[in-house]
């Protein structure tokens, strides 16, 4: 039992006889191995424990340390046990070795979790890949959706040509971790970002940078010419809503200045309609996209006309990807949400007539507990605001039979509510969710646990996370 917080004892009442110093070097141990397969930058030891704090609990000794304040955490989590009787600290120290195979369930895992569900992976992998194949269309899958170089290395090792990169700082992150055929979906604009951008040219070469402007195409044109390298350059159309310069005989005019940058050779063009790709209903969807699509292969043609190669013409979507491969004209498909779906993607239809869209299989979900049940229909979980995204006007779905419905309950809680009748659930028990908006959820956490069954084969590092600049 927990003594008064109160009593000079405290320490050695929680512990049941441990020594609080080696809790802390247990609590330490945890917290540098959480770190280690992250990013090798967080090296401290302390780096999770704050610089210092008032008061000892139960102590009239100000705490000056952070190791201090370690010690004063020696409690019940240093010694209780999880499903396969590992410590925390002890499941951190797996983690970071990478040995998880054999030895860590989803029982096991620290909730809130990120999770990935591998023979469903797999199965939406090798359905894109052949797809696409049978197509005849290179597949480039984006990368803003999962942020894993692992997953990125695993997807060209199936076929795809390389990955797309929201963002530069995206972009080197995958660079860092090995991966090429990279192209960058968002415009490099500034002096600092385009340093780094010719900085990742050197890198990977192959990697493409889209432009929508003359002035900006110039100023690449000049430091690829000042750093005396040459940069692939795709022409980015307005064709969704997002960026972009208007297709036809503005965007035919900037690949004819193009011509003239010594330093940037265009590779062809660019063209997401993202307004299609959740456009609700087959027939409908189908028409957004090759309305949008269109005007991009008549401004191919229109370019190639002129004499100027034109090779590629990218774009797609998980929602368009049947329906962007049978357009002539399009070479390359970018879809990313196909790995892990969403309820956000479940509700556009599908080509079936279907109102549920089932192309892919929900891969990822959120792996929360029950912390508290106020009464008898209602549970709160550990999962909030910051467990999900929050940008969809419904919440994550509860992935299983039994009727439970998610409300948000603030930042760091979830408010389960069971149907009258319905099994509930307990203090302690496992709830699993399908997020709302895969990409943003991913964007949340640090790694991802990877499930074969109940069991973890692997944690990969989501090392592109918050890479938005």
């Amino acid at each position: 039992m927990l003594a008064d917080p109160r009593s000079s004892n405290m320490n050695h009442t929680i512990l049941g006889g441990r020594d609080p110093a080696a809790s802390a070097r247990e609590i330490m141990e945890a917290t540098t191995a959480r770190r280690l397969i992250i990013d090798p930058v967080y090296r401290s030891e302390a780096r999770f424990l704050p610089l210092r704090c008032d008061m000892l609990p139960g102590q009239g000794n100000p705490m000056q340390t952070r190791r201090a304040f370690a010690a004063s955490l020696a409690a019940a989590p240093a010694v209780l046990r999880g499903a396969r009787g590992y410590s925390w600290t002890e499941v951190e120290r797996i983690i970071a070795r990478g040995d998880v195979k054999g030895k860590l369930t989803r029982a096991d895992l620290p909730t809130p979790a990120l999770l990935l569900d591998l023979d469903g992976f797999q199965h939406n992998v090798d359905k894109m890949v052949n797809h696409a194949r049978s197509r005849n269309r290179a597949l480039r899958p984006h990368g803003k959706t999962h942020k894993c170089p692992e997953i990125a290395r695993r997807l060209i090792q199936a076929g795809a040509v390389g990955a797309c990169a929201a963002k530069l700082s995206e972009a080197e992150v995958f660079a860092r971790h090995g991966i090429r055929g990279l192209l960058i979906t968002t415009a490099v604009v500034g002096p600092y970002k385009i340093e780094r951008a010719v900085r990742l040219a050197r890198v990977a070469p192959d990697t493409i940078f889209c432009v929508d402007n003359a002035q900006n195409a110039r100023d690449l044109n000049d430091a690829a010419a000042a750093a005396r390298i040459r940069i692939d350059v795709a022409v980015d159309l307005w064709v969704g809503g997002r960026t972009g310069i208007a297709p036809g005989e503005p965007a035919a005019s900037l690949v004819d200045a193009l011509q003239g940058m010594k330093h940037l050779r265009f590779a062809g063009l660019q063209a997401y309609a993202g307004h299609a790709s959740h456009t609700k209903g087959f027939q409908a969807r189908t028409r957004v996209s090759r309305e949008a699509m269109g005007k991009a292969v008549e401004t191919r043609r229109m370019i190639e006309r002129k004499g100027i190669a034109c090779d590629l013409l990218t774009g797609g979507s998980t929602g368009t990807y049947n329906i962007d491969s049978e357009i002539d004209g399009v070479t390359e498909l970018q879809p990313g949400s196909f790995l892990f779906m969403d309820v956000d993607y479940n509700l556009i239809g599908a080509s079936d007539g279907n109102d549920f869209y089932g192309d892919f299989r929900n891969t990822l979900t959120v792996l929360t507990t029950v912390v508290s049940k106020p009464n008898d229909s209602l549970a709160i979980v550990d999962g909030g605001l910051k467990a999900f995204s929050t940008d969809k006007p419904f919440p994550p779905r509860y992935k299983g039979a039994d009727p439970i419905t998610y409300a948000f309950g603030g930042d760091e809680h979830g408010k389960l509510s069971f149907a009258s009748g319905a099994k509930t659930l307990n203090v302690g028990d496992k709830a699993e969710f399908i997020v709302p908006h895969c990409d943003p959820s991913v964007n949340l956490y640090d790694r991802i646990f990877c499930l074969r069954g109940e069991n973890v084969e692997a944690v990969w590092s989501i090392a592109a996370r918050g890479m938005s600049q």
